[in-house]
């Protein structure tokens, strides 16, 4: 998952070579912290948080198959 959530956050900044993705794994949910330049952190977010609360649908709904719960994190 980690990696798909690179690849749907560089398609959406300007530095697509800024972007990192730490994943913290517990034992029952998983926590991705996603750094991207300052600039960048509105076109992660969006308007009104709604681009940021998708991608959180995507990776949660994701996670549940597993058996898991995440949370991401949007660091600058």
């Amino acid at each position: 998952m980690k990696g798909l959530i690179e690849e749907i956050v560089k398609v959406l900044v300007d530095h697509p070579e800024e972007v990192q993705v730490q994943e913290v794994a517990g034992e029952q949910s998983i926590v991705y912290e996603i750094k991207v330049e300052q600039s960048d952190i509105g076109k992660v977010i969006g308007k009104q948080g709604k681009t940021a609360n998708a991608i959180r649908a995507l990776i949660r709904a994701a996670a549940a198959k597993n058996g898991k719960n995440a949370v991401i994190n949007i660091i600058s």
